[in-house]
């Protein structure tokens, strides 16, 4: 089996204690997490294989991160340990009803930030490896780390393997460069990345803050979305972007923060067909209601490590059955606190199939 690999950054998460304010809180449920990390993670307890890459200080800290990861089953061989930087921080305040979860970062001067692309042995890395997987957090944190995203993407593709991105846009991130807005640096970044990229994935919101292509005039804030306008998103990102063959969007409908409505598209070039799931017994998009979220953080990147799993496995890469898969993983990543999904391949298939009922499996 080959390797999947991921790279990016992994911090700490600092979680106030159930729904308390962060101005409340006394104390903080410590994890480590990270979005590149959180897909390496799903894909490892789905039974794949998968490798992970970062840059991490020389301490206890950073050595708790490596214990996460490889709890799990997730490769650390080629993560970097350095003089210089830190680990990150993110805050977490889980919002609840009309009020919405807040984070705030701490991240300035990370390990993964200093440090230059040059440092990572990425013939290594990729030697025995078919997939990588990135973000467009990693590129925001620094022109090292952007850097780093756009060689590791390049080298990739020479070496063969398939690459996917996530566009998450973290409008908090994309500091680095003063002289432009947010939205500015991240479209100027992503589209010297975008050419090396097999495989989109955005949510409602990414496509435009990314690469400037609206939805026609779907509002992601009014609690509802016009679906059908998602296959010409993808149309226009394959218009752009050539080389890019496939396009998945996540579907979120949010009426609070403890209700949301969930699913996916997913656009074949190939074929210029966008499957969408779930779907009800007639074959009609129909998404998944999900009421009294656990903890919604890290369900983009659940569906992402679904969707990667399923394309690299020979009974699930079928377009239809892969978002099928993927959907259905990142909807019971609700469920699960912290930000990695510890689902299984069986659990995920069960709701496939329609256990949705939440009974007691005895």
């Amino acid at each position: 089996m080959s390797s999947i690999v991921t790279f990016g950054e992994i911090m700490a998460r600092l979680a106030s204690p159930g729904h308390l304010r962060l101005r409340q809180a006394r104390n903080f449920e410590v994890t480590y997490a990270g979005a590149e990390a959180s897909v390496a993670a799903s894909i490892c307890n789905f039974g794949g294989k998968a490798r992970y890459v970062t840059a991490l200080p020389k301490h206890a800290l950073a050595d708790a991160t490596l214990d996460t990861l490889r709890a799990v089953g997730i490769d650390t061989e080629f993560i970097l340990r350095t003089d210089q930087g830190r680990l990150g921080l993110y805050f977490l305040e889980t919002g609840a009803n009309q009020r919405p979860s807040n984070v705030i970062y701490d991240r300035a001067d990370s390990a993964i930030s200093l440090t230059p692309s040059d440092q990572y042995d990425w013939e290594g890395i990729f030697a025995d490896a078919q997939w990588l997987h990135l973000s467009g957090i990693t590129p925001a944190l620094s022109k090292n780390a952007a850097d780093a995203t756009l060689t590791a993407a390049r080298k990739a593709q020479e070496a063969g393997l398939k690459v996917s991105i996530d566009l998450n846009f973290r409008g908090k991130l994309w500091k680095w460069d003063t002289t432009q807005s947010s939205r500015e640096l991240a479209q100027k970044v992503m589209r010297t990345i975008l050419p090396s990229i097999d495989v989109v994935i955005a949510n409602e919101e990414d496509c435009h803050d990314v690469l400037g292509i609206q939805a026609g005039k779907t509002d992601v804030h009014a609690g509802a979305l016009d679906t059908s306008r998602y296959p010409e998103v993808a149309r226009q990102v394959v218009a752009q972007f050539p080389n890019v063959r496939k396009v998945a969007i996540t579907l979120r409908e949010s009426h609070s923060a403890s209700h949301n409505n969930w699913g996916a598209m997913l656009y074949d070039a190939s074929d210029d067909k966008a499957s969408f799931a779930p779907l009800d017994a007639n074959g009609d998009y129909r998404s998944y209601e999900i009421k009294n979220i656990v903890d919604r953080v890290g369900g983009g990147d659940a569906f992402a490590g679904g969707l990667i799993y399923a394309l690299t496995s020979q009974d699930l890469k079928d377009p239809q059955t892969a978002l099928d898969y993927a959907v259905a993983a990142s909807c019971l990543k609700h469920s699960i606190s912290g930000d990695c999904n510890y689902s299984t391949r069986s659990e995920v298939e069960a709701l496939m199939r329609g256990a949705a009922s939440g009974r007691v499996v005895r």
